[in-house]
């Protein structure tokens, strides 16, 4: 599986660099989603523009990564730049359940806007 992962302090952006999110790739990025949240990344965008196609076990792999994060912070997911990738999205109505933003930068700036939001509420409580 080729992919890179850039750690930031608030945020690490996991860039899947295959053509096909499919039964071969999927348990291999579930290990990888389970090792970062694991490290104690808090909050994870997954950045999919190179990929072109996702089938039922990449929503899966997709499904882990938004259950881990729920506890540590913020997944996001970016890079649905083909149509087919979104269409599946849309038809298995994820688009309703995950946060998904158009690119790493606005993602970016999204966590930082949570994270803001978070200690804001931290002090409050």
């Amino acid at each position: 599986m080729k992919y890179s992962i850039d750690k930031q302090d608030r945020y690490t952006v996991f860039q899947l660099q295959e053509e096909m999110l499919n039964s071969l790739i999927a348990p291999d990025l579930k290990s990888e989603f389970v090792i970062l949240s694991n490290e104690g990344v808090k909050n994870l965008i997954l950045d999919l523009s190179a990929v072109k196609y996702v089938d039922s076990s990449g929503l899966s792999a997709i499904l882990t990564a938004d259950r881990l994060w729920k506890a540590l912070g913020s997944f996001i997911l970016t890079g649905l730049e083909h149509p087919s990738v979104e269409k599946l999205i849309k038809i298995s109505r994820l688009d309703s359940r995950l946060t998904i933003i158009p690119t790493v930068s606005e993602s970016i700036d999204f966590i930082f806007m949570e994270e803001i939001e978070r200690e804001l509420n931290d002090e409050e409580g």
